[in-house]
């Protein structure tokens, strides 16, 4: 590490304060009527069903269309991404193929005033069928209403995802923004005879939304790996929403709204309220604690714990471009509690390192060096189970196409119920994010701190370490 000198503590604790203040406040503005926003902030962040309540809404094939059991579990994968699209962490999902219905359980968007049950499915996108379609042909029925005519290519339920990505143009040799098609096992067979027809042809294969087409690309060569790129002058907004009706449409079957209705919160906002008090006096306890017991490095600590909570809340509407948001239930803020505690831990391991590390008779900028290397093999030992049970957690009860769910074998936790999916996810999502922000903000952030301040004169007495007076 560089020499660290004295603005270095400045320049942390403006970085940190800068932080925590967009964590908090967001950063937004209106163009005209339009608001826009960049960072959300603590009044963006969706609040679990435990804490505000939500919607509960039942939904089943249109048109008397009988589902098999295999085509509801397909339609059930569907609603489960989309959710976790929206950030949604919180919900809980389940399927009757007797009744041959799925019945969807989310909470509230944030800021919600209007608490209008069908107003709020919508946010969960079309219900259309999507198919992939030879040709652009369609005929007009009597009552005007156009349909297409050309042969069923793939169905949704042939469709692992679709994304943005950026391509070089053969022609130009400029990079554009393309829509990358990813087929799952059923449709890469059925998809590469499609191709080779239609190259052989000269006819596009288009994307329909029930009866809307949404686009027709040509095909330029026979796709046999179930891989696609689909080009057309796109910009990134116009691909992503190609991208976003492809994988929204992905359902195997047209579905319409049985019944909505509004669920009650479990806990209730008080509960928040409640809690959000008896963290900021336990805080306070803490942070007097840690001053008089530590000193120096107690104040940092504090300093350290401040910028570990707002990152929390950071994490948790998305602040980082790396990352979606997750909705915030009760056992997301234990998390953050428990998180916290083990910052506290942390702190204190370190000061009580530079104690020892002083009364074994070491210089200032000696014993600070030895105790927070000596301190990391400690954290590190006490952080790394709870990275793994953090990661197990959200693996076995995120949507099977979170990032965990991918690395784990999802079939180890089948015997687990859906109704605990929400709550646990968030409880390991906001203890993942707390454990990393340990690090940063206990350990490094820390150590910068302190040994910047101990460069200062006025800071150089051992006893504001904890030490024996000089």
């Amino acid at each position: 590490m560089k020499k660290i000198g004295k603005s270095t503590f400045f320049i942390v604790v403006a970085v940190i304060a800068l932080f925590s203040v967009t964590a908090i406040f967001g950063i937004d503005y209106r163009y005209g009527d339009i608001p826009k926003t960049i960072i959300k902030g603590v009044d963006d962040i969706r609040l679990g069903i435990d804490i505000k309540g939500g919607v509960d809404a039942t939904f089943e094939p249109a048109d008397d269309f009988d589902a098999s059991e295999s085509q509801l579990n397909a339609a059930t994968e569907v609603f489960k991404t989309r959710l976790s699209a929206l950030g949604i962490t919180d919900s809980e999902i389940y399927s009757d193929p007797k009744s041959d219905r799925i019945i969807v359980r989310f909470p509230w968007q944030a800021g919600e005033t209007d608490f209008d049950p069908e107003s709020a499915v919508k946010e969960l996108g079309e219900m259309a069928e999507l198919t992939f379609r030879m040709g652009t042909d369609t005929t007009t029925d009597e009552t005007g209403k156009s349909a297409y005519t050309g042969d069923i290519v793939l169905q949704g339920a042939d469709v692992e995802e679709a994304s943005v990505k950026t391509h070089q143009n053969e022609t130009t040799k400029e990079p554009e923004y393309v829509v990358q098609l990813e087929l799952k096992d059923t449709g890469v067979t059925k998809f590469a005879n499609a191709t080779s027809e239609a190259l052989s042809s000269g006819v596009p294969i288009a994307i329909w939304m029930d009866d809307t087409q949404i686009s027709a690309p040509s095909v330029n060569s026979v796709i046999t790996d179930g891989n696609a790129i689909i080009t057309g002058n796109f910009t990134y907004e116009s691909a992503k929403k190609l991208a976003d009706q492809i994988n929204g449409g992905a359902l195997p079957f047209k579905m319409e709204t049985k019944s909505t209705n509004t669920i009650s919160p479990t806990m209730g906002e008080g509960s928040l309220d409640a809690i959000l008090l008896a963290a900021a006096i336990a805080f306070a306890f803490i942070a007097v604690y840690m001053v008089v017991l530590y000193r120096l490095p107690g104040f940092v600590a504090v300093i350290a714990l401040a910028g570990q909570i707002t990152g929390s809340i950071a994490f948790v509407t998305g602040w980082f471009g790396f990352m979606s948001g997750s909705t915030l239930t009760i056992p997301g803020i234990a998390g953050i509690i428990l998180a916290v505690g083990m910052g506290v831990d942390a702190n204190i391991i370190t000061g009580e390192r530079i104690k020892e590390e002083l009364r074994s008779g070491k210089t200032l900028d000696g014993a600070i060096k030895v105790a927070y290397k000596r301190a990391f093999s400690a954290i590190l030992d006490g952080n790394v189970t709870n990275v793994l049970i953090a990661v197990i957690l959200m693996g076995a009860f995120g949507v099977p196409s979170s990032f965990f769910s991918k690395i784990l074998n999802k079939t180890i936790f089948l015997a687990f119920g859906a109704t605990a999916e929400g709550f646990v996810y968030s409880f390991g999502f906001t203890l993942l994010a707390g454990v990393i922000l340990n690090f940063i903000m206990g350990v490094f952030a820390s150590r910068l701190m302190v040994t910047s301040l101990s460069k200062f004169n006025c800071f150089k007495n051992k006893k504001l370490y904890g030490g024996d007076a000089e």
